[in-house]
């Protein structure tokens, strides 16, 4: 199973079956916890393709190999890349060539939130101009989209950063998304600018605020800390009366899943390792579609 192609091909032309469509291949988020291999076995099935997250915390290491191991498991893992986190050349080759040993063919690359790169790569771009540099195996390189803005980047830079990487990329995951009219403008806004990508809408898995509580605290210290900072939005709607649930965000979303003035092809669903409660949640959106 590939992001860029059966996938991401055009959307299905009723609303209701391409929102169908984009929940069936849905890809979800993982984090690299030591329960993560278990859990994904347990409540995932193998034609789910997921992304498995990096901490500045713990390294480029154990997202590796947790990609490995679910790929060996029969699963399409694709690890989180952070740029901040390769010290050079040599150090993206070796990693490369650990990828492509396990059978891993589809990267997800970030600039990473370390305060300071270790080495060469500063941000996303440059990582992927390494990567074109060393002729990599890759069928799918994903690269990230801020509808709602970034905390610490304007929006301008945001804009040309995403125009620069674009070329050197086969989809767009949005960072998570809360609110669909900014959502679907941005994605309109992208079209216009000639970024024809396919676009994923990150969107929360069915995880209660418990849960997100836990995770956060899990992270660590000085990583919880930016987390906390990165997602205060979603912790204010998680803290609303009723907590924030994803259907009403994939209700608002679905006439633009049918249009053609976007690039709006799937969910990217941001499980928190909370996936036997994402898996039901998506089989009975299914299950109510179909």
């Amino acid at each position: 199973m590939t992001l860029a192609t059966d996938q991401e091909g055009a959307a299905p032309r009723t609303a209701r079956a391409a929102v169908a469509h984009a929940l069936r291949n849905a890809t979800y988020e993982i984090l690299p916890f030591k329960s993560a291999e278990e859990k994904v076995l347990a409540h995932v099935p193998t034609d789910v393709a997921l992304t498995v997250t990096t901490t500045e915390a713990k390294g480029l290491g154990p997202t590796i190999d947790l990609a490995a191991s679910l790929s060996k498991q029969g699963y399409s893992a694709a690890p989180h890349i952070a740029a901040r986190l390769v010290r050079d050349r040599a150090h993206l080759s070796d990693i490369v060539d650990q990828l492509r040993d396990s059978g891993i063919d589809r990267l997800f690359c970030i600039g990473g939130d370390a305060a300071e790169p270790v080495g060469d790569y500063t941000d996303a771009l440059s990582l992927l101009q390494g990567l074109r540099d060393l002729g990599h195996p890759f069928s799918s390189i994903g690269i990230g989209g801020y509808p709602e803005g970034h905390g610490s980047i304007s929006d301008e830079l945001i804009e040309r950063a995403l125009e620069s990487k674009a070329p050197y990329a086969d989809l767009i995951i949005t960072q998570l998304c809360f609110d669909a009219d900014t959502t679907i403008r941005w994605a309109r806004k992208a079209q216009d600018r000639g970024i024809t990508l396919p676009i994923r809408v990150g969107i929360p898995g069915a995880i209660s605020r418990q849960k997100l509580i836990r995770v956060s605290a899990g992270l660590g210290l000085g990583q919880s800390a930016r987390f906390l900072k990165k997602q205060q939005t979603m912790f204010w709607r998680f803290f609303l009366p009723g907590g924030y649930s994803p259907n009403k965000l994939i209700q608002k979303l679905t006439s633009a899943f049918a249009e053609q003035d976007n690039n709006l092809r799937g969910f990217h669903v941001f499980t928190f390792n909370d996936l036997d409660s994402t898996e039901a949640w998506r089989k009975a959106w299914l299950a109510r579609l179909t």
